[in-house]
């Protein structure tokens, strides 16, 4: 999978989903149909363990389900589309950010009275945060995702410099390892929410109903960021539609020393030459503005049951099974993605499990992220913004000016900016 702000898809594409994609018509069903369609938008790396529990949950529950894989940032648009016209999937693996918004326009089932909601006290407290809306729950955890520094064990230790705790550890590490090899920046909005998180910032506050994406915290974020390219301790890429990919390319090749990137980004990191051996990648939390500060965003993804499921019971059945310990564990042995259950983190094998254990104390400090209907819709300006402030198109406290009046005039309207 690969973590992105875009979502967005082309209508002839949305228009497809509702002649082309299984699940059942709309409207409240009597009694279960006993077949279930699955959206699993997990991609190439991690949808054949998905639809091989999907398969095993299947047999034993006693119903059938297929399983359809849909592209990561197409799923949303393509998913509202269906659920508009009552068609869609049974169950839907939606990002953390999208279920608030699936819940306010009622596409999706309150779990109220099923066994889904029965006892959630084993789920990570911020991963369940983001299944509720309105004091409802709609969704149940899946996996959890954070960001973490990759590095290059080797890079670092041949010039003998150890994993940076602050950015000006980056800085001063560069001498030693090539200047702008140091360090690639990926210039998309959730990449810079660390250095946003790190300075004490956020987007909005959403108990106040503000807007507090220009906070001079956020200024000085965005400014610590440019700092390093400036200081020729860091790369990235001009064009923002292919920093993702360039980033990859850097590291797996060996080009660049560090990365900041979550879980989902290790299998592709141990196919590139520079990490034929595994041991080689090292994992370490992001780096902050003083040592020990550091903090990154919560991610991931929860199951949701779409509403007017003719399906609803096997549903529930199913989200039970591919949410339990016992799947959990399974996934994080064979994905190296973090589980969502506490209980899955004391399965000796999960332990053991080198990018499952690196990431586990990054997940328990990540920061929360406002779980607002709007919550994805915040990324859009700020990726902009960002791409602008790293390229030197604008200054840090005008871009984010900016971003605050696109809030305002767009995004959450009734929020003052504070």
């Amino acid at each position: 999978m690969r973590r992105t702000t875009l979502v967005t898809a082309a209508a002839a594409v949305s228009a497809l989903v509702l002649t082309a994609c299984g699940g059942g018509d709309g409207g409240s069903a009597s009694g279960d149909s006993g077949e279930i369609t699955f959206w699993d938008t997990s991609g190439p790396n991690e949808s054949p363990v998905f639809t091989a529990i999907a398969q095993e949950c299947a047999t034993k529950g006693g119903y059938k389900v297929k399983t359809e894989t849909v592209a990561f940032d197409q799923a949303l648009n393509n998913y509202r589309t269906a659920a508009q016209g009552g068609q869609g999937p049974d169950v839907f693996r939606a990002e953390v950010a999208w279920v608030s918004q699936l819940a306010k326009l009622g596409y999706v089932v309150d779990l109220a009275g099923t066994e889904l909601v029965n006892d959630t006290s084993d789920f990570l407290e911020t991963p369940l945060g983001s299944t509720k809306y309105d004091g409802k729950t709609y969704g149940v955890p899946q996996v959890t995702d954070s960001l973490a520094l990759f590095y290059n064990k080797k890079l670092l230790a041949d010039a003998g410099v150890e994993p940076p705790k602050t950015w000006d550890d980056v800085k001063a590490a560069a001498a030693k390892l090539g200047g702008e090899k140091t360090i690639f920046i990926n210039n998309d909005a959730y990449y810079a929410l660390p250095f946003i998180y790190g300075e004490g910032g956020d987007l909005v506050d959403a108990d106040a109903k503000k807007i507090v994406v220009n906070s001079a915290e956020n200024v000085k974020a965005l400014e610590t960021a440019k700092g390093l390219l400036d200081a020729k301790a860091a790369s990235t890429a001009l064009d923002p539609a292919n920093s993702y990919n360039n980033m990859q390319a850097a590291f797996t090749s060996g080009e660049v020393a560090m990365v900041i990137n979550g879980p989902w980004s290790v299998a592709d990191y141990l196919k590139g030459a520079a990490f034929s051996d595994a041991a080689n990648l090292g994992i370490a939390p992001v780096p902050g503005a003083t040592a020990g500060k550091g903090s990154a965003p919560v991610g991931g993804h929860d199951y949701v049951i779409r509403q007017g499921t003719k399906a609803k019971d096997s549903s529930v059945k199913f989200i039970a099974c591919m949410s339990s310990t016992e799947s959990q564990v399974r996934i994080a042995k064979e994905l190296g993605v973090l589980p969502t259950r506490k209980s899955a983190y004391e399965n000796a094998d999960v332990k053991a499990h080198a990018v499952v254990s690196a990431f586990e104390p990054v997940v328990t400090s990540a920061h929360p992220r406002a779980w607002i209907p709007e919550g994805g819709q915040l990324f859009d300006p700020l990726k902009i913004a960002y791409a602008d402030v790293l390229a030197g198109k604008k200054d840090a406290k005008t871009a984010l000016d900016e971003v605050a009046k696109a809030y305002k005039d767009t995004v959450v309207t009734e929020y003052a900016v504070g």
